[in-house]
């Protein structure tokens, strides 16, 4: 059981590590239109996978409340809002495609703040796939291990395009492909980091799995509304971002009721 559960945290690392490989055989620069479609597809995926994984197992698992049900899924909605909204002002980031820093005021380098804002919003993911795999491990009968693969396997498809989108503008930048390829894999890390820590809690607070699920689903939404949707709207034809946003929403509804 725990080799299934090392194996399906890792699966998401894998995604950021493929697309940060990207860097090797493409060209230096990423043009607007792929930008559009990588960030829309990930919102996709993001934004399906907030609810179809995280979102209605939660309502699920506190059908037990009644008329009352709705309220770990709020309140653990509301504190990932509000998590995510705290480190966006504690930690200083540069979004993709921005000229202004976000967080506190930092001496740190271009290329490591667009690989912090990355880090950023990878943390969520994180968590969202270790909380499923601990409702897994719990018992729980509303989370299967095939729910919980086809989680990780939604979370490491759109984490493809995102270690491109990291990969590959910091080449632009003048970093070499290696150190590039280096950052690009790195700010996936936090990912297996987040889900064996989520694990771990959940293990100690079983009851508090309904707050966790819904929790991860707030942070990603967080995510979703705050960044990747402004990228793939900025500029002109900004439809290509909204298609492949269906495109992303459809993948991983599809994965999670086929393998669910």
């Amino acid at each position: 059981m725990m080799i299934n559960v090392f194996y399906g945290i890792m699966i998401p690392f894998l995604g950021t590590a493929l697309g940060a490989a990207c860097v090797f055989v493409m060209k230096k620069s990423m043009n607007e239109t792929l930008q559009k479609i990588l960030s829309g597809f990930a919102a996709g995926v993001m934004v399906a996978a907030s609810v179809w994984s995280l979102l209605i197992p939660s309502l699920e698992q506190s059908q037990m409340m009644g008329k009352l049900s709705f309220v770990p899924a709020v309140v653990g909605f509301w504190l990932g809002i509000l998590f995510l909204l705290l480190l966006d002002h504690v930690i200083p980031h540069l979004h993709i495609g921005s000229q202004e820093s976000e967080g506190p005021k930092s001496k740190l380098k271009r290329a490591t703040m667009m690989v912090m804002a990355v880090t950023l919003h990878n943390i969520p993911e994180g968590m969202a796939v270790g909380v499923v795999y601990a409702g897994y491990l719990s018992g729980e009968q509303s989370i299967s291990l095939m729910g919980a693969l086809a989680l990780s396997i939604g979370i490491a498809i759109q984490n493809f395009p995102e270690g491109a989108i990291v990969s590959m503008p910091l080449c632009a930048e003048g970093v070499s492909r290696r150190k590039a390829f280096l950052k690009g894999m790195l700010s996936g890390i936090v990912e297996p980091l987040g889900a064996l820590l989520t694990i771990m809690a959940a293990g100690v607070i079983v009851p508090a799995l309904p707050y966790l699920l819904s929790f991860a689903a707030g942070a990603m939404i967080y995510v979703v509304v705050e960044e990747l949707i402004p990228e793939m709207a900025v500029g002109n034809h900004s439809d290509i971002g909204t298609i492949f946003f269906a495109a992303g929403f459809s993948v991983m509804m599809i994965l999670d009721v086929a393998l669910g």
